[in-house]
């Protein structure tokens, strides 16, 4: 199937056109999607994502990306899709990771035109998620995200911001609910205070449900301040003519008392094939909608994994070749719509429970880290006697080695590096947990420094660091400039735009917030697939700390 060039121009100038009216705006109500006028709103979606490059690495238990593509910056390639998007009836697209520093207008206005919202990742490949091996809600992740916000909140289709892409993998993982937690209390802080009413999310992978149950409440427990309020389920249960009792029962039982909004964040099983996507149809049913709220079939584009390819169509320069799978959906999809209720007016006020309990399978302590503050990590630079000066402009394969010698080299001296470590199980975070990487270093390397009697070869780390000539005097004076600059390191704030000059140095937060893993669901044996277009870890472990500083960045994933 190929649209000439002329008709395209002509489609997107009447969407254009189109979008002067703008879209409705979609809030919760209790655990259901409205919109302004008041009807039941169900996500009909699609994942919209090219898949980036794979990372092949040994070492990695994961395959994940090192570069990813912006669709929501291509407005010719936008132009391109928009009439197969509508051919499928869809009124959401999921995207992975976007590029704050481009422009999205032609692109954002053109599916504002033909009513298709966008659901938008803030994790990026290669500097900004929460790592699951080291996790940390980090002021430079937490200004990425925002830096996002910043340039989508002009759009009238943003209908949700994930803050995370199945960070928690398995039983294991649970400990780092609290960041994601964390995560999703700031950006609802920013959000507000920006008079934005957009969602806040999370997609979790489907794994066993003694821990992603928990996991489900735990992010949405507490009070509306620190609580999602959309959860999405990566779930690939359904394969082939499949029934609601087979499929879907189980987890509609677990899910029957949600209290937030919940969807499919992904669906699509490709393992019996072909595709039928009946599944919609139960999804859409009376018997789902009273605890689902619709879901976002995977994928648009191609997306190759170790079970096989998901994609709906070939792309070759301006023609789109749907396959038959994109045929199958667009049947599908055309006869889903969900029942209009409960109506607004009984779906009943938000109500937020006790956290769960930590247990065996679930390990986080309901202690959230605090909000990431980009004023005291650059007032500690400041203060640092030896700071961490790169060779190279690309530090993200240099800081995990050198957290790692530098944690090492202040264990052998008397000292550790708890202070820039955090621990989701017991709820306990260092004073400079919440900076970026590369001012976690200087601390460490100014802490060796200092330890060794200001020895000026305890200042160069293969020619990566510099003593600072402005320092405090001695150690005692950098210790108490420090103390000072974190007074207020606790603190739970609203937090504000960055300035341009960052949070004291550059680098990944650590991230990793999706990835692929094993859990004990027989529907995910093959997960290695999962992490198609997700996280690029590299790093090393801290002897001293067990502490890693990899970078990485939540993606797409598949069953």
């Amino acid at each position: 199937m190929h649209l000439s060039t002329a008709f395209k121009a002509l489609a997107t100038s009447a969407l254009l056109a189109q979008s002067a009216a703008a879209l409705q705006a979609v809030t919760r109500s209790g655990r259901y999607l409205y919109t302004a006028d008041g009807n039941r709103f169900y996500i009909k979606g699609i994942a919209y994502q090219e898949q980036g490059v794979v990372l092949s690495d040994s070492n990695a238990p994961f395959s994940e990306p090192s570069t990813f593509i912006d669709p929501l910056a291509d407005g010719d390639a936008c132009a391109r899709d928009l009439p197969f998007l509508q051919q499928l009836g869809v009124n959401a697209i999921r995207v992975y990771s976007v590029n704050a520093s481009l422009n999205h207008d032609s692109c954002m206005s053109a599916l504002s035109g033909a009513g298709i919202y966008t659901i938008i990742d803030l994790s990026l490949p290669l500097n900004g998620s929460i790592d699951r091996t080291a996790p940390a809600w980090s002021a430079n992740l937490q200004d990425s995200y925002i830096e996002t916000i910043n340039v989508f909140k002009k759009y009238d289709n943003v209908l949700a911001y994930n803050v995370g892409n199945e960070v928690v993998t398995a039983p294991n993982e649970t400990s780092i609910a609290p960041f994601i937690k964390a995560a999703a209390r700031d950006t609802k802080a920013y959000l507000a205070s920006q008079n934005l009413n957009t969602l806040v999310g999370y997609a979790a992978i489907d794994g066993d449900a003694t821990w992603v149950d928990p996991l489900a409440n735990f992010l949405s427990c507490d009070s509306e301040s620190d609580a999602i309020d959309l959860f999405g389920l990566n779930n690939y249960e359904w394969c082939g003519d499949s029934t609601f009792e087979d499929s879907y029962a189980g987890i509609e039982g677990a899910f029957a008392g949600y209290n937030v909004a919940a969807y499919f964040s992904e669906f699509g099983c490709i393992t019996s094939p072909p595709r039928l996507w009946t599944e919609v149809q139960a999804l859409f049913s009376d018997q789902m909608s009273p605890v689902w709220s619709g879901g976002i079939a995977f994928s648009y584009f191609p997306a190759e994994s170790a079970q096989g390819e998901f994609g709906m169509v070939t792309i070759s320069g301006s023609t789109v070749t749907p396959n038959s799978d994109f045929t199958r959906l667009v049947a599908q999809y055309g006869n889903a719509t969900g029942p209009n209720s409960p109506s607004q007016a009984s779906a009943g006020a938000a109500t937020y429970p006790t956290c769960p309990t930590a247990n065996s399978s679930f390990l986080a302590s309901t202690t959230l880290p605090p909000t990431p503050n980009d004023t005291a990590c650059a007032c500690v630079v400041n203060s640092l006697s030896c700071l961490f000066t790169p060779q190279t402009a690309n530090t993200t394969g240099i800081l995990g080695p050198l957290l790692d010698t530098g944690c090492s080299l202040l264990g052998s001296a008397g000292g550790n590096c708890n202070d820039i470590s955090g621990n989701g199980q017991t709820g306990t975070y260092g004073r400079l947990e919440f900076c970026d990487p590369s001012t976690k270093l200087s601390f460490v390397m100014t802490s060796y420094y200092e330890a060794t009697n200001r020895n000026a070869q305890s200042c160069d780390f293969s020619g990566n660091a510099t003593i600072n000539k402005n320092a405090p005097s001695d150690t005692n004076a950098v210790n108490a400039a420090v103390s000072a600059c974190l007074a207020n390191s606790a603190a739970v704030f609203t937090p504000t735009t960055p300035s341009t000059s960052g949070s004291g140095g550059s680098g990944s937060s650590g991230s990793g917030s999706s990835g692929s893993g094993s859990s004990s669901s027989s529907k995910n044996a093959a997960l290695g697939q999962r992490g198609l277009l997700m996280d690029v870890k590299s790093g090393a472990i801290g002897t001293a700390l067990m502490l890693v500083v990899t970078v990485a960045a939540g993606f797409m994933t598949l069953a």
